[in-house]
């Protein structure tokens, strides 16, 4: 069972910085002993303010009495990653391991937490859908495929086939001029479309697009579709720029009907496509689903039935 204190437990955007700060360790290191001497008051006075508002101390009571009767004690953490701000931790607790998530701001305030299952996740399914790519022109997958060095993602259950696609330049680039505004990146603004015939699930808009290299924790998808197939197969747009969506909840899409338009808000560091599939629509028992596009162009070649990887240049 997944628990968190995070109204939304997506960790979706791209990360940089592999290695563990010291204000990671520091908050770990007193999240350890409090948790272990039984003390969430403590825990939850560590929260930033925003936190504190929207989870208040009986959840974060609720939360943490029932990871410690679930599991006991923390005996040991490993630092092993970053992933969209939180600090991930392999985390051995008397009765099992799990993976314990942790973000932190810059005042050494947590802003989120989780705990999910430490477990390897067998072969994924493929999509039964048939799948276009759902943009026009030359994109870059910057996070794809089925390893950690190919796609962050692969630790998400949820997510572990994700996509993380930008547009970039000859040299390799994702944006002009210094990078500081999101009109400097290729991606924003452009137009997203409905890879297959679908229904409209959920549709969000209104989530202001973030500042480049700062993210929405809070609002870890931003503005998002999610869509479903004939096969009942689920499919997550995340990060459209403000205002953009066209489609809203219950209606009937077709391929290649715009969606909304690139962005960058929610738990994202600069415009970008999040795309994804999912076996069912319930975040927290959804299994990633592998997807594979019926035709597409790679780095020049054209291919059938592939699913793209970290590094490919893919259009249609």
């Amino acid at each position: 069972m997944l628990l968190s204190l995070l109204i939304n437990t997506l960790a979706i955007g791209t990360v940089f910085s592999q290695a563990e700060s010291p204000a990671s360790k520091y908050v770990m290191n007193k999240f350890h002993h409090y948790y272990n001497e039984k003390q969430p008051d403590s825990i939850f006075n560590m929260f930033s303010t925003a936190t504190k508002t929207a989870l208040p101390l009986e959840k974060t009571r609720g939360f943490l009495n029932q990871l410690y009767t679930n599991y006991g004690k923390i005996e040991q953490t490993s630092f092993k990653k970053y992933q969209s701000g939180f600090g991930i931790y392999k985390t051995s607790f008397k009765n099992q391991s799990l993976q314990l998530g942790l973000a932190v701001d810059q005042n050494q305030q947590i802003t989120g937490v989780f705990a999910r299952p430490d477990v390897e996740e067998g072969p994924s399914k493929r999509n039964l859908t048939k799948m276009q790519l759902p943009f026009k022109g030359e994109w870059a997958v910057f996070w794809g495929g089925d390893t950690e060095a190919q796609n962050y993602h692969v630790v998400s259950k949820m997510q572990k086939n994700a996509f993380d696609i930008v547009i970039q330049d000859a040299s390799g680039k994702s944006y002009k001029t210094d990078g500081k505004s999101n009109e400097d990146y290729y991606a924003f603004g452009q137009s997203l479309t409905s890879p297959c015939d679908a229904e409209v699930v959920f549709a969000v808009d209104g989530v202001k697009d973030n500042v480049p290299g700062k993210m929405n924790t809070m609002h870890t998808l931003g503005n998002s579709v999610l869509l479903k197939t004939p096969a009942n197969e689920y499919i997550l747009f995340a990060h459209f720029k403000q205002g953009s969506v066209k489609v809203k909840a219950g209606e009937k899409i077709k391929t290649g009907q715009l969606l909304g338009l690139c962005g960058n808000s929610g738990n994202s560091s600069e415009a970008h496509l999040h795309f994804h599939l999912q076996d069912t629509e319930d975040f927290n028992q959804a299994t990633g689903i592998k997807c594979y596009f019926e035709k597409l162009t790679v780095n020049g070649t054209p291919k059938t039935d592939y699913s793209p990887v970290k590094g490919e240049k893919i259009r249609l």
